[in-house]
């Protein structure tokens, strides 16, 4: 279940008629509202978001101002035992410094290799003299 919040640029009662009903063609959609004084148009299923927008596209200018879980009940969890929260996020500085340490981990993708071979070394290698 996706929350898909775009924003378009229709301007009367029908434009927006025409923006709904194409939407609610694509397969997966399980509501569709539309605010109009924001000019916002929220699609809440079992829907890809480009799909969406390619749609709405045909009909007026359309941008993806959100795409999230669609909010659900939140069932009620056991408290945890304090438990030391690791810090996954990496910095930049952090994989610049790991990729000074290993250098083959991470190649350099603007670096290219090119072996060179002279006509001596290949005795197959045409020469014009």
């Amino acid at each position: 279940m996706k929350k898909v919040i775009l924003k378009v640029e229709l301007h009367d009662d029908k434009s927006k008629q025409k923006a709904m009903k194409s939407v609610s063609g694509l397969s997966g959609v399980d509501s569709i509202t539309m605010d109009m004084k924001d000019k916002k148009l929220t699609v809440t299923g079992d829907i890809d978001p480009v799909d969406v927008v390619s749609k709405l596209r045909k009909l007026c200018h359309t941008e993806i101002l959100s795409v999230g879980p669609a909010k659900e009940e939140k069932k009620k969890e056991e408290p945890k035992k304090d438990e030391p929260k690791k810090d996954e996020k990496k910095t930049a500085k952090d994989i610049a410094e790991h990729m000074k340490v290993c250098p083959m981990v991470y190649p350099n993708p603007y670096m290219t290799y090119h072996y060179v071979r002279s006509a001596e070394e290949d005795p197959n290698a045409c020469v014009i003299c």
